[in-house]
């Protein structure tokens, strides 16, 4: 998202992102990766469980509990106008370039 900023702000499209990480701990990855846009920490899954984005994952064949990475396109009027689940870092960009075409 951070790459494609300038080509998504030319289409009016405001990037934000939430994780369940403290505060401190998305400051300093934004000062590690410089995203130029904001991200709203929901430490208690309010977000995640009304996007429905928190549940199971699995990685290294272990269950645990966490976000699963999603993109969602909200119109002016603050309703979902596309979403895409399970998505990869890879895909997001090209996928929202969809939704906007």
């Amino acid at each position: 998202m951070r790459d494609a900023l300038p080509q998504l702000t030319k289409a009016g499209v405001a990037v934000v992102g939430v994780s369940p990480d403290k505060v401190p701990q998305q400051k300093k990855f934004d000062e590690k990766h410089g995203l130029g846009f904001p991200l709203l920490s929901d430490t208690d899954h309010r977000i995640a469980d009304v996007y429905g984005v928190w549940g199971e994952k699995k990685m290294y064949g272990k269950t645990t509990m966490g976000i699963v990475r999603s993109a969602f396109l909200i119109d002016e009027a603050g309703n979902i106008a596309d979403a895409a689940y399970k998505i990869s870092p890879k895909n997001t960009v090209p996928t929202l370039m969809q939704w906007l075409a």
